[in-house]
This record gives C-alpha cells, sequence and structure tokens, in this order.
C-alpha cells in the first residue's frame, strides 16, 4: 500500500477500535428500580449492626473500615480483595450469575459501570437520597457514576483529572519551553529527539485508556445512548483533532515504544529517556514509589490545549463504590458508602495518599498547598484541582467499554509496536473489516435479558478458560493498583475472550438483537 495511504487510514483505524465493543451490544435506559430508604432507616441499620462484605483493591479503605467499626461498634466490615480491577468484575459478574455470594459493596471503575447499571445490576442510590449529594463531588466522578442515565448508581471515591508530568532536568538541559498545547507539545517532541535521539517526549504502546482521555480533552463524542440504542460515531471534528496530531509521534518515531508500567517504562523515567507522562493526577506516589532516583528533577503543568487559552481537561482512571442488586443489608451498606467517600473516611483516605473525588477538599487550602518534595516542593494540587474543574461533563463511555478497550489492546495497539498499521488493527475482527464507515456509525442494541444472558455466559466462558481464583494483596500491581496484572497484560476484561464463528471469522462472543 501507498505509505501517504496508509498513514491516512491509520489515523480512522486509531478511533475505529474503540467503535468495535459497541458492534457487539447496545444498552436501554434500564437500571434498579429505586427503592425509598430513609435516614431513619439507615441509623436503625447502624444501631441494630450486622455484616458487610465489600470487594475493593484501594488499599486506603483498610484503614476506613477500621474506624468505622470503632465508630459502629456493631458492625463488621469484611474487606475482600477479589482481584484488581478486571478480575473482580469477573468474580463479580460470576456471582450475580450464579446468584450467590454477591458482596455488600463493590469497587467499581467509571469506564465499567455502565456495564453493570444497565443490566439492572447496581442499586439505584437515588431512593437512599445520594442525587442530593451531587454537588458533593467533581464534574468527571459525578458523571462517572451516573452511567449515562439519570440514576445514581455509586458514589465516587477517587478521580483521575489529568495534568502533564514532565522531566525538569531534560527540558532545562535542551533548553525547550513547557507546552501549553499540543502543537506545542509535537515541536518539543521533534526538538527533544534531534537533540537526543535516544530520548522521547512520551511513551505510548497502545492504551485504549489514554486515547478515550484524550478524545475526551478534545471534545469528541463519539458514544450516545438512546432509549435502547447506543450510537457510535467517531467522525466529529474532536475525534479528528487527536488522531491528526497523534498519528504525527507515531509515524515520526517520536514516541518510546515501551509498555507502561514495565521495568522498561520506569527506567525511561528514571534516566530522562521517556520526559513526560499524560496522565490522572493519581500518579505522584508511582513517580516517588518507582523512580526514586529522580526525584527533584520531574514537576506537574497544566494539561496542554487543543486551542491555545483553552482550559479543557479529561479524566483517567478513578473509581466509586456501588451496591449490587442481590447483596444484602443495603441501609448498612449504603451507610458504609457515604461514610467513605462523603464522610469522615475521605480525611482518612486522603491522609494515607488518595487522591479526592470531593469538591470541599480539592478547593481546600490545605489540599492545595500541600508541597510534594518529589516535585522539588511544587504545590502540584493546585493544578489537579484545576484540572478536576474543568472536565466536561457530558462524557458517555460504552455500556460494554471494557470490551472496547480489550479490543484495542488485542488489534490497534500492536501497530505501536510492530509493523501491523492501525487500519490492519481495525479491520482484524470480523465485523470491522466490512468497513470502518460502518462501524463509526452503528446501532446495536438488545434487551436486558438477552445482554444478561450474554454477560453471563461470556463470564463463565472467561472464568473457566482461564481457571480463574480470586487473588490475594500480593498479586496486585505493586506499583499501581489501577494497572492490569502483569501476566494478564493482554487479556485484560471481562468480556475479552474471543470465539471463532462459523466462517471462522474472530468474533466475540455475545448476543446480537439489532433493532
Amino acid at each position: 500500500m501507498h505509505k501517504h495511504s496508509r498513514r491516512l487510514l491509520r489515523g480512522i483505524g486509531l478511533v475505529c477500535a474503540l467503535a468495535l465493543g459497541a458492534t457487539a451490544c447496545g444498552s436501554d435506559d434500564g437500571g434498579s428500580s429505586r427503592k425509598a430508604v430513609s435516614q431513619e432507616d439507615i441509623q436503625a441499620a447502624l444501631k441494630e449492626g450486622g455484616t458487610l462484605t465489600v470487594w475493593a483493591w484501594e488499599p486506603t479503605l483498610k484503614q476506613v473500615a477500621a474506624d468505622f467499626e470503632k465508630k459502629h461498634p456493631g458492625v463488621k466490615v469484611n474487606l475482600v480483595n477479589a482481584g484488581t480491577n478486571a478480575d473482580q468484575y469477573t468474580a463479580l459478574q460470576n456471582a450475580i450469575s450464579a446468584k450467590k455470594g454477591v458482596p455488600d459493596v463493590a469497587q467499581i471503575e467509571y469506564y465499567a459501570m455502565g456495564q453493570y447499571a444497565l443490566t439492572e445490576q447496581l442499586t439505584d442510590l437515588k431512593g437512599f437520597g445520594a442525587d442530593k449529594l451531587s454537588g458533593t463531588f467533581s464534574p468527571g466522578p459525578w458523571n462517572g457514576v451516573k452511567a449515562g442515565g439519570d440514576g445514581v448508581y455509586a458514589l465516587p471515591m477517587d478521580s483521575g483529572p489529568m495534568a502533564l508530568f514532565y522531566n525538569e532536568k531534560v527540558f532545562d538541559e535542551y533548553d525547550i519551553e513547557v507546552p501549553t498545547t499540543w502543537a506545542e507539545y509535537l515541536d518539543a517532541a521533534r526538538e527533544l529527539r534531534k537533540a537526543d535521539p535516544k530520548a522521547y517526549i512520551t511513551a505510548d504502546a497502545g492504551d485504549a485508556g489514554f486515547a478515550t482521555s484524550m478524545l475526551w480533552q478534545a471534545g469528541s463524542r463519539p458514544y450516545t445512548v438512546d432509549g435502547t440504542k447506543v450510537k457510535v460515531d467517531f467522525s466529529d471534528q474532536g475525534a479528528k483533532t487527536f488522531t491528526d496530531t497523534w498519528q504525527k509521534l507515531i509515524d515520526e518515531k517520536l514516541l518510546a515504544p515501551v509498555t507502561n508500567w514495565t521495568d522498561d517504562w520506569y527506567k525511561g523515567l528514571g534516566d530522562g529517556t521517556i520526559a513526560t507522562l499524560v496522565t490522572g493526577a493519581w500518579m505522584p506516589a508511582n513517580l516517588a514509589s518507582g523512580v526514586k532516583d529522580a526525584a527533584g528533577d520531574w514537576r506537574v503543568a497544566p494539561l496542554p490545549q487543543w486551542t491555545a487559552g483553552a482550559q479543557a481537561s479529561a479524566e483517567n482512571g478513578g473509581s466509586a463504590l456501588a451496591l449490587p442488586e442481590l447483596g444484602r443489608n443495603e441501609a448498612l451498606a449504603y451507610a458504609f458508602v457515604e461514610y467513605a467517600n462523603a464522610g469522615d473516611g475521605v480525611q482518612t483516605r486522603l491522609d494515607n495518599g488518595a487522591f479526592p473525588a470531593t469538591t470541599a477538599d480539592l478547593r481546600s487550602t490545605e489540599f492545595q498547598d500541600t508541597a510534594f518534595p518529589y516535585f522539588g516542593g511544587q504545590k502540584a494540587n493546585k493544578i489537579f484541582a484545576e484540572s478536576a474543574a474543568n472536565v466536561a461533563d457530558d462524557w458517555s463511555y460504552l455500556p460494554y467499554q471494557v470490551y472496547a478497550n480489550s479490543i484495542f489492546n488485542d488489534t490497534v495497539g500492536k501497530a505501536y509496536v510492530s509493523d501491523t498499521t492501525l487500519s490492519e488493527g481495525c479491520e482484524s475482527p470480523a465485523r470491522a473489516r466490512a468497513s470502518c464507515d460502518k462501524i463509526r456509525h452503528t446501532e446495536q442494541a438488545f434487551t436486558v435479558r438477552e445482554r444478561r444472558r450474554a454477560a453471563a455466559d461470556a463470564a463463565a466462558h472467561d472464568a473457566a478458560a482461564r481457571g480463574w481464583r480470586p487473588r490475594d494483596q500480593r498479586d496486585r500491581h505493586p506499583r499501581n493498583p489501577h494497572a492490569p496484572h502483569r501476566k494478564d497484560r493482554h487479556d485484560l476484561h471481562l468480556l475479552s475472550r474471543i470465539r471463532r464463528g462459523p466462517d471462522g471469522a474472530r468474533r466475540p462472543r455475545l448476543a446480537f438483537g439489532a433493532d
């Protein structure tokens, strides 16, 4: 294929990959029925006491649970680490399908919320009065727990407003200005590569979560939900703006061909050959623990803008605490969730290194004036707080974003580290082979019952194939609890299993029912 044509198709392919999951599923405006639970009911449950089972991998919840038990002596909180993100989702789906062993509270990341909320597997917390807490949380996380609907399916626990982390020592050495726009970022990448052929502006071997966040900031809104249909359209200007710029970084070999969270990645961050990170505000602790030798070299700057003078941001990461519909002791469970995420537990988590989703904490002088020794004493929280306030609250994830992300890593992600083009990655599954345009404008839907059956079938198949067992704390990623388990790097999510169809083509193990 002619080189120019390959580049053109590759730019389209980058966003096509994110749409693949949508060809397999739709959504409706389901969600569980709203159960009216008064504050009197909650106080009565606390007085009566009981045992709660909480599935979560977030480490700061251990102290929160202990404090909650101390405040309410009749309550016992069993904090269970059923695995990090994908592993827990597999276990949770299995428990829901079996209607046995479902926890009272479960940690769920924002991008995965729709998979449970829109299949009526989570309790709508409006019945507990949670909708009155809308002003308590920053825009991105609150939007995340609404899961594209009008319910409230969890309370935000943390957030990941994005910022630019950069190695000031490297920028000063080569007299490179800190970029304020993505055009300047591209120029900085070229300057750095020219000054030091071994150095790169950043590392990107293909990451669906990062691409999603960048689309969000660029103003792209590719996913819309209308009743029982989900529409996917990557033809907007925001998607084009992002892919045009990022494709230049790929084509000009300005990105380090290193996978995030690997030893080579940490080495590059430490020796200056990877000069920036574009990620969420939860990153400082990971730098401090994983790149100790570069302490004092790194700084934080606002996220570069697509338009000079703008202040748009996006979320990258973060999770919430939800009440599975089949859990017990709902009033007691909600009392714990509210304590952990909107009560005294918030300060406990902040004291132990968590990043808040609560606006009061983000705006507080104490929080914003915190100096980071790793960043040379910089008060980086001011940048993070401003980023959180500038996150647009109209973003929607796919109902099965976990599946779409998995397709990205299995296909398009290979284009960053091999001769495979992004367009070839887009065409890999049979459903994309006919036309990327067809994918970008697909509308598919199926009923709640069909989706439940499909999810249960996929979860059972996935668990059997993986020989699933719960992982203890030692199985979490040693440096970043949000990162995938190392040996599961390319097998990330609940619905990532693929089977062969009658025509021999690879296709997702999901049921269809187009309207």
